[in-house]
């Protein structure tokens, strides 16, 4: 007989259930829940069919849901002032030009029909506390969440059905081809199949992933520059096409095909930008590899070298930092010393930092952040301490007896 899954645990469910009763007249069968995730090291590889390092976080999005038979669906997002939307799987699934939130479930719902899974309709609630612009991949959690809730309503947990790297691969291209934005697999990857206490040294082109145990006597801080970011309409893209180009001078399907001496040997004559661009992805990709093994062995010292340089190609070859985030990182340096390192983590242009640090210096560094720190619009900087967590689940909900 097979375990039962763990009971759903959020402080957003007591509201989320309440808000689905209110709003559709009836309680929901399923609960999904997905989580969020930061990257420890490996920045803008993902798609270069490279390697990255991140662990999913206590930070989620929550689905309730329930079947219909009329193929509507009907989505109320609790965060976004309760807004809704409302569409019909028996016509074509568009996107909503005046809703960018709701492309996110009606993408993972047109992938699932492309893929011969006949969506059933369904009245769906949404709720979670991963920050937004910020890259936590709160778009991830919300797309894997999503289908964690459909794969549960219609039972496609089958040999034929949605693992978790099905799920994954759904909603990258949901967000590649009907959001828009040209991300790698990483994010819904992470979220659909992050494990408790690890990180994921994830390879992009294989898909496998190898859990990386997380020292126990090490935080991972992460602190948001309040500077906004969005990367559908950032550089992000571009950061693509620039790569793209790159491993088409180098003859590979991908820039993971380049190590340092053909970059060296064969970068003549390659647009200097670009030649950048390749510069980042080559040398991170050996960065991460080399991470996983430090952290393997508790090495925070050999972790933070590698964190700083990642940060410092980030910033120099591949352009995607920002003077607060860059600040940030410094701050976050000088309270930890050689016992770890600071980096940008998420795609660039504003969200936050990560930190790897002995618990002994969390509360200096919450200190420092708060002295040190301001946004440029003058705000102080959030600072969460987070574990590494599971990755999504879905599970039947079954109302409380009532005494």
């Amino acid at each position: 007989m097979s375990a039962q899954p763990p009971p759903m645990q959020s402080e957003l469910l007591p509201h989320l259930i309440a808000q689905f009763q209110a709003h559709f007249g009836t309680l929901p069968s399923t609960l999904a829940r997905a989580p969020g995730r930061v990257n420890l090291i490996g920045e803008h590889t993902d798609y270069n069919d490279g390697f990255v390092l991140p662990c999913a976080i206590d930070f989620h999005t929550l689905v309730a849901a329930r079947p219909r038979s009329d193929g509507q669906v009907r989505v109320l997002a609790l965060d976004l002032g309760e807004a809704t939307d409302q569409f019909s799987l028996a016509l074509p699934v568009e996107p909503r030009a005046d809703a960018p939130w709701a492309n996110y479930v009606r993408g993972v719902l047109r992938e699932l029909q492309a893929g011969g899974w006949a969506p059933t309709g369904a009245d769906v609630a949404i709720s979670g506390n991963v920050p937004r612009g910020a890259g936590l991949s709160s778009s991830a959690a919300l797309e894997v969440a999503v289908l964690q809730a459909w794969q549960h309503l219609q039972g496609l947990d089958g040999p034929q059905g949605l693992d978790a790297t099905t799920i994954a691969q759904l909603a990258q291209r949901a967000e590649n081809d009907f959001v828009g934005c040209r991300c790698g697999i990483m994010d819904q990857l992470i979220s659909a199949r992050g494990q408790a206490a690890h990180a994921l040294l994830i390879d992009c082109r294989t898909l496998q992933a190898q859990p990386v145990p997380l020292p126990a006597d090490m935080a991972v801080v992460i602190v948001h520059s309040q500077v906004q970011r969005g990367l559908v309409d950032s550089e992000y893209n571009q950061r693509r096409v620039q790569c793209e180009a790159a491993a088409r001078h180098f003859g590979v399907a991908a820039l993971r095909d380049v190590d340092s001496e053909q970059l060296a040997r064969e970068g003549i004559g390659l647009d200097p930008l670009i030649l950048r661009r390749a510069r980042h992805v080559v040398s991170e990709n050996q960065r991460t590899l080399a991470a996983a093994q430090a952290l393997a062995q508790g090495d925070l010292v050999a972790m933070g070298a590698l964190m700083a340089a990642s940060h410092v190609s980030m910033r120099d070859d591949f352009q995607i930092t920002v003077p607060a985030i860059d600040k940030l990182v410094e701050i976050l340096q000088q309270v930890i010393g050689p016992e770890g390192g600071a980096r940008l983590t998420g795609g660039g242009f504003g969200g936050c930092v990560v930190a790897l640090m002995p618990q002994h210096r969390v509360a200096a560094a919450r200190d420092a952040v708060a002295r040190r720190y301001r946004a440029p619009g003058g705000e102080t900087a959030p600072v969460w301490v987070c574990s590494a967590q599971p990755g999504a689940q879905a599970v039947a909900f079954v109302p409380a007896p009532v005494a």
